[in-house]
């Protein structure tokens, strides 16, 4: 007998075990009942099998970015001991097409300066920093958030240590409406066009690549009615990872 049926034969003999012992609490005679007929399987069928294929991506889209932090040296008590501002300053002057004067994101350094002591803090654009294995080799890895200003943007940085070097392995720009960690994952959830839809990308760890990897894209309902806004068009001047 195939292994596949097999399977749903016992499937179907414990759901019928199951409803047997519900009749028996409840009075019945305990015999066995049909649970209704089994809907058919139905294999996948390819189509196009002559299409010639792609000679290239249809479109950029950065599904992995690494690069060891210019400046910053990790102390020996790891990601947790680096301080956030530093990493983020840190970007800001690797990046002058980003943030200087011509840059879509040329704000946040003004606002950046805010995160220092002394200045408004409710200004920052920093976001709290969370700390986590998501690599998998058993330290803890730094997530950062910060605004980009003038935009409705926010940046995700994911880094790791390898030695005493602090090294981006996640860079993504997007306007966002919650961020997330589950296991190993990254989970960004953003504002789609249609009422009560959202999208909702997977970042994951590839050790081939050694950074996180883009792994899927979601458009889901989410059923709360709230109208979406449009996901932005990428700057011409944004980071690797941008969309």
């Amino acid at each position: 007998m195939p292994a596949r049926r097999s399977a749903r034969t016992a499937l179907s003999l414990a759901a019928a075990v199951l409803l047997s012992a519900s009749a028996a609490a409840c009075g019945d005679t305990g015999a066995l009942r049909g649970a209704g007929p089994t809907t058919t399987a139905v294999s996948p069928t390819r189509l196009w099998p002559d299409l010639r294929p792609a000679s290239s991506p249809a479109y950029p889209y950065a599904v992995a970015t690494r690069e060891t932090v210019k400046g910053v040296t990790v102390p020996a008590g790891g990601a947790r001991k680096v301080d956030p501002v530093d990493v983020v300053e840190a970007e800001l002057a690797a990046h002058p097409g980003d943030y200087g004067p011509k840059g879509a994101y040329h704000a946040t350094v003004d606002r950046m300066r805010q995160c220092r002591p002394g200045g408004q803090r409710s200004r920052c654009p920093l976001l709290k920093p969370h700390y986590r294995d998501l690599t998998g080799d058993g330290r803890a890895d730094l997530t950062l958030g910060f605004r980009l200003y003038p935009t409705n943007q926010t940046a995700v940085r994911v880094y790791t240590v390898e030695g005493r070097r602090l090294v981006q392995v996640l860079a993504d720009n997007d306007a966002l409406t919650g961020v997330e960690l589950a296991g190993r994952a990254l989970i960004e959830r953003s504002p789609a066009d249609t009422s009560g839809y959202e999208y909702r990308t997977t970042w994951v760890w590839d050790p081939g690549q050694r950074a996180m990897v883009f792994s899927r894209d979601e458009y889901l309902h989410v059923g709360d009615g709230r109208h979406g806004k449009k996901k932005p068009s990428p700057s011409p001047s944004a980071s690797p990872g941008a969309r």
